[in-house]
């Protein structure tokens, strides 16, 4: 039985760390391969699992990626092509009551702008289909000249336009960071800590933030379960992989995000999350 697993032209050998997961996967006697996504060579027919782990492109190829998704065998795709449809566009955020999430606006109009700043004083920007913190922008003025207009956010990103949502700056991101907690086969297995650098407030690395494993919190547990019991209703099966980023808002932890599409795994700093990775790919395949 061969899993293929997913990447990008630019990572040929997956995310970073992937050699922890390389490492689970062999030791399982799993035969797999890191391919391209997009590579029109490769025999996903004859894959027994597909599993999508670093297709960080995506973002800039979303109905091209999508369509992928759907031409594969969905009984032999971790999490599904429905499951990536409905996330790879933020508007999900809106969607997700009762959840406790961060105030969310749909925001592509002159006025939709203006609402959102005068109801949150300085907004977060960001394009709705985007990754990575590209094209992320923070704004108090609803004439600010860059809103509604493609953000080259980072020199190796390539400008990314609208539609956009809008959210409060959550300050706290700046003291408390992000947290990301990971959801497998319903189960939480680890948990990472953020932080963005100098007046940032994205965590990403390209922009300096920094990660790094930290004991699991049990209450900030509890949100990211009921974010998953939720995904089970919404979807009507438990999902293979959740990662719940949260941020502490309003003196509660809420979500910021859900990754269901290619969230890192953090390997590299996590290496041990290559091991229950690599549990849940075998219990797929038995």
């Amino acid at each position: 039985m061969t899993v293929l697993l997913a990447t990008c032209a630019d990572l040929p050998d997956g995310e970073p760390g992937f050699e922890a997961l390389d490492g689970a996967l062999a030791a399982r006697d799993i035969d797999f391969a890191w391919v391209p996504w997009d590579d029109p060579d490769v025999d996903w027919a004859g894959a027994s699992l597909v599993v999508v782990r670093a297709t960080w492109d995506y973002a800039t190829r979303a109905e091209e990626f999508l369509r992928w998704t759907r031409s594969l065998d969905q009984s032999r795709l971790l999490n599904g092509a429905d499951v990536f449809e409905w996330n790879h566009d933020k508007a999900y955020l809106t969607d997700l009551d009762p959840l406790p999430v961060v105030p969310t606006r749909l925001a592509s109009t002159p006025p939709e702008f203006a609402a959102a700043i005068a109801e949150f004083g300085t907004a977060v920007v960001k394009p709705r289909v985007s990754a990575g913190g590209a094209g992320l922008i923070v704004v108090s003025d609803p004439l600010d000249s860059r809103l509604g207009t493609p953000i080259q956010s980072h020199p190796t990103y390539e400008p990314v336009g609208g539609p956009w949502i809008a959210q409060p700056l959550v300050e706290s991101v700046r003291t408390r960071g992000e947290v990301s907690v990971f959801v497998l086969a319903g189960r939480v297995i680890s948990q990472v800590g953020k932080l963005p650098a100098g007046g940032e407030v994205r965590v990403h690395e390209e922009f300096g933030g920094a990660s790094r494993p930290v004991p699991i919190d049990a209450s900030i547990a509890s949100v990211a379960l009921t974010a998953n019991d939720w995904l089970t209703q919404r979807f009507g099966r438990e999902l293979d992989y959740v990662r719940v980023d949260l941020l502490s808002y309003a003196d509660e932890w809420v979500v910021s995000e859900l990754e269901l599409i290619e969230p890192g795994l953090y390997l590299d700093v996590l290496p041990s999350n290559a091991e229950r990775f690599a549990e849940l790919v075998a219990a797929r395949l038995a």
